[in-house]
């Protein structure tokens, strides 16, 4: 639990932790190389950590040198062994899919499990791919645990009917041990780190439109690379300063990658001022300078077209109706098979907290007024386990007129182990 008090403003300078989604792929891609790699400010939290503990199980070196510091020694796709007992995923959803596309091609079995959360999640959506690949995968009504019988793959085109850049990731991944080219066509634009984590290997992802493919047989080589800032992280306070009067934060060094900086546009229609520097370019990522500062409130309405591009940061968008305004998002069914799900979980918690929050099939609207906003002092919300949902309710509770609990507030570690020592620092600044 945590008690978060009232703040009139968030000021500060800061870097975020290195980029959770690119961290994943950065290890994943350095144990299929061929030599060493050394990946700096690889992300902090229990996720990523899980990739790493799954990669020693399955035979690759993996050495942290210093905090933030991890080498992977990679012998290619040949040289992964099967695992002595069942791989851990955790709580990382990203771990299980991306390992299930690893795993899919190689000649032996492996079981994929993950906490109680992870556990009521979905994967038919990368199941049903793999299996069209050639690997066999047992699984009880399509959650985890996931035992993956791998064998020889071959091609495949595959459409998928919901934009995911995990299940894209695990059928390029799979594709990269397959006969053939495959190629995945998605109905919208995913994130695209693992087609330029795949470049920076030394690999090759054609891209065309909304169709990206990859030939099997491909040879990466050890890199040396560095992660940027994690952006979903920093969200948070771009929205916490875009909301409070008198709020302005500057984040340093985060990434800026097109395909996950949405939230950008979003916090101009709501009325904050938002300036972007790039400084730098590393492994094909962009990086830079982003500056937030509360000028107005408004009203937001995020549409079904504008979801699979916001998708990790729509918790911290509807914090901002907590200190005004109103927050409605659509099409965003995909929120209820999360860490929790968001769309109830979300809900629940800001009307704990007080304010007017209604919930529907595929999304939310949140509604802050001059009294609405306002928590009574006992206000608690349950983040169930989320570190979004966490990181969201904390961000809400700066409005109040006294303190607020966040039940749950340890899942924070997943990705952000030091968000509330930073809130901390930046209310004091």
């Amino acid at each position: 639990m945590a008690i978060v008090a009232p703040a009139r403003r968030l000021r500060g300078t800061l870097r975020v932790p290195g980029d959770k989604s690119i961290s994943h792929r950065y290890a994943i891609f350095a144990a299929i190389a061929e030599g060493a790699s050394t990946i700096a400010d690889y992300a902090p939290g229990a996720d990523c950590r899980s990739s790493l503990n799954c990669l020693r199980a399955l035979g690759v070196g993996v050495r942290e040198e210093r905090p933030g510091v991890v080498t992977v020694v990679g012998r290619g796709f040949d040289a992964l062994r099967s695992a002595e007992s069942p791989l851990d995923a955790g709580n990382s959803g990203t771990t299980m899919r991306l390992l299930a596309g690893l795993l899919a091609g190689r000649g032996f079995s492996s079981t994929i499990v993950g906490d109680a959360s992870l556990s009521r999640r979905p994967m038919r959506r990368v199941i049903e791919p793999l299996e069209a690949m050639g690997a066999r995968i047992d699984a009880s009504e399509g959650r985890p645990p996931l035992t993956i019988r791998g064998s020889r793959l071959h091609a495949i085109t595959h459409r998928p009917q919901i934009p995911s850049a995990q299940v894209k990731s695990a059928v390029l991944l799979a594709g990269l041990q397959a006969d053939g080219t495959t190629k995945v066509v998605e109905p919208a634009a995913t994130r695209d780190h693992t087609e330029r984590a795949l470049a920076a290997f030394g690999g090759i992802a054609s891209v065309s439109g909304l169709e990206i493919a990859v030939a099997g047989g491909q040879r990466l080589a050890g890199q040396a690379l560095t992660v940027p800032g994690d952006f979903s992280s920093a969200a948070f306070w771009l929205v916490g300063a875009a909301a409070l009067p008198g709020s302005q934060i500057e984040i340093l060094d985060v990434g800026l990658n097109p395909t996950r900086t949405a939230l950008l546009a979003v916090l101009r229609r709501f009325g904050a001022r938002v300036d972007v520097v790039t400084t730098g370019m590393n492994a094909g990522e962009p990086r830079g300078t982003v500056t937030v500062a509360h000028q107005q409130s408004g009203s937001i309405e995020i549409g079904p077209g504008e979801v699979p591009g916001l998708i990790d940061e729509l918790p911290a968008i509807a914090a901002l109706a907590a200190h005004g305004g109103e927050v409605t998002v659509r099409g965003a069914a995909e929120l209820r098979v999360k860490e929790s799900d968001r769309i109830a979980t979300l809900v629940a918690g800001f009307r704990s907290l007080g304010l007017d929050a209604e919930e529907r099939p595929n999304g939310f609207t949140v509604r802050g007024t001059s009294t609405g906003s306002r928590r009574p002092a006992d206000g608690a919300a349950d983040a169930r386990g989320d570190h979004r949902m966490a990181m969201a309710f904390a961000i809400a509770a700066l409005a109040a007129d006294r303190p607020c609990r966040i039940e749950g507030a340890d899942s924070v570690a997943i990705s952000y182990p030091d968000f509330f020592a930073t809130l901390d620092r930046l209310r004091a600044s």
